[in-house]
């Protein structure tokens, strides 16, 4: 997920935006071991719903796999949109400055039917049955910190990345509980992993570590540095953080998808997607295609449900200034 800072200079980046490009030439023969439900097919990218306002900006997007239920959250209000399974139009389910929150970053919808979501400054859990907020926790140095995206492990733990510290913070379930027990309050996050030293080194307040997911098995992370390019795995067990090998950088990677062995991954600066083929233990990857599409309109993150990706289109380059193209939506690509 990406944050405010000049977008229009980040467009400089080496691959064309006009209309659709398929680069194929960076895949070499993986597109030969792809799935059935992969191989050869058309990409193709509509609009699975629309957004309310006219200053939504949408950044994350999280789904409810028990209900079908999307929530996309606005990084200029701090609203949190939610659309009913199957339906076309998005309604407010938080309004914006809920709980003092202006902007929204992360969202994860966890097994217990509880909505996670981060702002630069913290993560708030709401109960989606009474749209209340049950914890909040917050970083010990706001100034110095920018949450970004999160992730639920299958034990319950969450994990958070931090932009500027590049560090992953986490909330176990027994911090949550202890957390809704005391009122909502969860006091100050803790640092789980430190990839300072990992990544490569960046000036302060650089946006380094975004996207994160764990794997099914709850064995590791995985996380991207948008500014150095690179894909990075933290092992849950042991604790080892290292670098993902590949032939390609993956700059201005934001949010990514992780299932089985492939990662999908939206790139904000350049208006890409692409997709990953790991390694057995995911040390190492190849890129099986990327696509450069205008019409995704500066993608921070994605979540994939029945084969299908759904792609925010933030439009962040008009935040700042410029016109929105209203109403906002969420793309629904297919083929990829």
């Amino acid at each position: 997920m990406h944050r405010i800072r000049p977008f229009r200079s980040l467009m400089a980046a080496g691959l064309s935006l006009a209309g659709v490009l398929s680069l194929t030439g960076l895949a070499g023969t993986a597109a030969a071991a792809d799935d059935d439900d992969m191989a050869g097919a058309k990409y193709v990218a509509g609009t699975a719903f629309t957004l309310p306002g006219a200053r939504a900006f949408p950044e994350g997007i999280a789904v409810d796999s028990k209900t079908g239920d999307f929530y996309v959250g606005s990084y200029a209000t701090g609203a949190i949109y939610r659309t009913p399974a199957g339906q076309k139009a998005a309604e407010v389910f938080l309004p914006d400055g809920a709980d003092g929150r202006t902007t929204a970053a992360g969202l994860k919808v966890d097994a217990a039917g509880r909505l996670w979501v981060t702002d630069p400054k913290g993560v708030m859990v709401y109960d989606i049955a009474t749209r209340k907020r049950v914890a909040h926790f917050t970083v010990s140095a706001p100034e110095a910190s920018l949450l970004n995206d999160l992730d639920i492990a299958p034990d319950g733990t969450a994990y958070v990345t931090d932009s500027y510290l590049a560090v992953v913070y986490r909330v176990t379930p027994a911090q949550l509980q202890t957390a809704i027990a005391a009122g909502g309050t969860g006091g100050t996050l803790t640092t789980a992993y430190n990839l300072t030293g990992v990544i490569p080194p960046q000036p302060a307040r650089t946006v380094t570590l975004n996207g994160i997911e764990a794997d099914a098995a709850g064995g590791y992370l995985i996380t991207v540095d948008s500014a150095g390019g690179g894909l990075y795995r933290i092992d849950l067990r042991s604790g080892a953080m290292q670098k993902v090998t590949g032939t390609v950088s993956l700059k201005y990677g934001d949010g990514l998808h992780l299932e089985s062995g492939r990662v999908w991954l939206a790139h904000y600066g350049n208006d890409t997607l692409s997709r990953l083929r790991l390694n057995a233990d995911a040390t190492s990857f190849t890129v099986e295609r990327q696509v450069v599409d205008a019409t995704l309109e500066m993608p921070t993150t994605l979540v994939r449900r029945n084969s299908h990706l759904y792609v925010v289109r933030s439009q962040f380059g008009k935040m700042a200034g410029g016109t929105a193209e209203l109403p906002f939506t969420i793309a629904d690509v297919t083929g990829f």
